[in-house]
């Protein structure tokens, strides 16, 4: 497996699991530098097959953006996980995404402590009739008017949920997955 600095990688060292991160590769013995952790003084060699990826878990960016929000005010895990906590001000969608699954308190921990992907939005034409034309396209200057999907030069044509709800709620009503119509055309 091939790292890169500043991967988080995992190794066992005197028989115990340490987390830490790529500081240094060293091409010539087939070597990486791992500053761990838990013994933030030195950092280690290993061998590249005795190391493996921490892989990151992936959260919605709201949760993401919450995360971001509590490290910049330096509140704790327990902080930024306690909406009740006085001057948390938590939001309601990271309330309900904690609340609707007790995995997600987990995730959440886990993205706090190791990092974390930020999870793609899926995306979706507004297409307000059949045919190649009835597709919604907005220009960077905020004009709409309805041209085929794949759009022009300055068009946008693809939309996340919040985007498309943020410009005309209705327009929901009309949002078809990217990779439906994109599959329809390739029947």
């Amino acid at each position: 497996m091939k790292f890169k600095k500043g991967d988080l990688v995992e190794a066992i060292w005197r028989s115990e699991l340490y987390r830490g991160t790529v500081t240094r590769l060293v091409e010539a013995t087939d070597e990486i530098e791992v500053k761990l952790a838990k013994k933030p003084a030195i950092d280690y060699l290993f061998k590249q097959n005795r190391v493996s990826k921490v892989e990151l878990v992936k959260v919605p960016k709201f949760v993401a953006d919450w995360i971001k929000y509590c490290k910049k005010h330096y509140w704790g895990l327990f902080e930024a996980l306690d909406d009740t906590y006085e001057s948390s001000c938590m939001p309601e969608e990271v309330t309900e995404w904690m609340e609707n699954c007790h995995e997600n308190q987990e995730i959440f921990a886990r993205a706090w402590l190791d990092g974390y992907e930020v999870e793609q939005e899926p995306l979706y034409y507004v297409r307000f009739f059949d045919g190649g034309l009835g597709f919604l396209n907005v220009y960077y200057t905020g004009a709409r008017l309805l041209n085929c999907h794949l759009g022009s030069e300055g068009y946008k044509t693809k939309f996340t949920e919040s985007e498309i709800k943020n410009m005309d709620a209705r327009y929901w009503d009309f949002a078809v997955p990217v990779e439906e119509v994109e599959a329809e055309n390739n029947e």
